[in-house]
């Protein structure tokens, strides 16, 4: 049994909330960077006078949307270990096995779901859906 006061399980949460934190980052630079991407290739496509090459954008949006949301998959993982590890240590059953041990979900259909339901989240699928949709409206009337 170990205790809250600890210096291992102090180590091991921060750890922990570090994960969470730089999951949450990456998830953030994800949107960031698909921005970028898509505005600059809509720009140089429209410079250039080729309206029909502004679905190349198509690709960073999928591309980056489904890195976002294995970043959340990932961060929702942590958070559930976080989360049994504090409960386990407030009911006094908290052992140093549970401690530093961060392997994700193995299998490939177990990961495959995971990935599909953090795709499906408020944080995800907004986000890429109106970008897609920003692209249809850029090609039906700014770039005709």
């Amino acid at each position: 049994m170990i205790s809250l006061d600890s210096p291992s399980v102090q180590s091991y949460v921060t750890i922990l909330q570090n994960i969470i934190t730089r999951m949450a980052t990456n998830s953030t630079a994800c949107k960031t960077w698909c921005i970028t991407l898509v505005s600059a290739v809509i720009v140089i496509i429209s410079d250039k006078g080729k309206p029909s090459y502004v679905w190349i954008s198509i690709i960073p949006i999928i591309l980056f949307g489904l890195l976002d949301a294995y970043y959340l998959l990932l961060e929702k993982s942590i958070r559930v270990k976080y989360n049994e590890f504090i409960k386990k240590v407030h009911d006094s059953t908290a052992t140093i096995d549970d401690m530093f041990i961060l392997a994700p979900s193995s299998g490939v259909k177990v990961t495959t779901v995971e990935w599909l339901k953090a795709a499906g989240s408020i944080a995800v699928w907004p986000f890429y859906s109106l970008l897609l949709i920003m692209l249809v409206v850029v090609k039906a009337w700014i770039l005709k």
